[in-house]
Formats: structure tokens, C-alpha cells, sequence
């Protein structure tokens, strides 16, 4: 097998994919998040907060408060794909569940609150009136 061939077959092979939690084990507050590449999310999280430009602005404070050592990565549930599916609805389904059973809001996590349906739709009304 050539060069070639090896790398067209890393890029189809199918990376480990679900949702993750990063956890704070000084105040157990987490981040819920999902992604196709679980192996990927956890170098692109922690590169993001070492450099300090993590979405996640509370979470960033606290891993400048607490330190690097302070944080676990951990994998949650892994998502096996199938044929036929559409993978990113199958990852925000999965990731909407564990958000809806962990509520990682406030002082509980670092995630924000996502809009309702009807939220969204106010607000695409509302801008429609602008």
C-alpha cells in the first residue's frame, strides 16, 4: 500500500465520535459538548484554554483560577455511526439528552442555556420588524 491509499483511508476511517464533559474537580461544575473526533475535541479544548480564547468564558475563568491540573476530559457516551443517518442531528440529539439530564447551567456548568423553538422563532420575528 502507497502513501497515497494510506492516507485516503485515514481520512474515511471514522474517529471515535459522542458527547464529552470537561469537569472542574474543584467546584464539579462541567462543560457538556459534543463532536465527531472525541480524541480531537479534547487537544482543540485544551489548546484553546492554555491560549485563553475558549467559547466558553466562564469556563475559561475558572481554568485560569484553578490551573490546568484542576480539569478532567471525559467521554460521556460514545456514538457508534450507521449507515443512512445524518450524523450531526444523531451527535446534537445525544448531546441535547445529556444537557437535559446533567443541567449544566450556572453553578452547576459552564454551558449556556439553548433557546427554545418558540425563542428562536421570537427572534427571528423580531428581527424581521427591525
Amino acid at each position: 500500500m502507497d502513501k497515497k491509499d494510506l492516507k485516503r483511508q485515514y481520512k474515511k476511517a471514522l474517529r471515535p465520535m459522542g458527547v464529552y464533559q470537561i469537569r472542574n474537580l474543584v467546584n464539579e461544575k462541567v462543560f457538556i459538548g459534543s463532536a465527531f473526533n472525541l480524541d480531537g475535541v479534547f487537544s482543540k479544548n485544551k489548546f484553546q484554554l492554555d491560549a485563553g480564547i475558549h467559547l466558553s468564558k466562564s469556563l475559561q475563568t475558572d481554568w485560569d483560577e484553578f490551573s490546568t491540573g484542576n480539569f478532567v476530559f471525559e467521554i460521556l457516551e460514545e456514538f457508534s455511526p450507521r449507515e443512512n443517518l445524518d450524523l450531526q442531528s444523531e451527535l446534537t440529539f445525544l448531546e441535547d439528552l445529556w444537557l437535559e439530564k446533567s443541567e449544566p447551567y450556572g453553578d452547576k456548568g459552564y454551558n449556556e442555556r439553548k433557546k427554545t423553538r418558540e425563542e428562536r422563532l421570537q427572534m427571528i420575528a423580531a428581527n424581521k420588524l427591525k
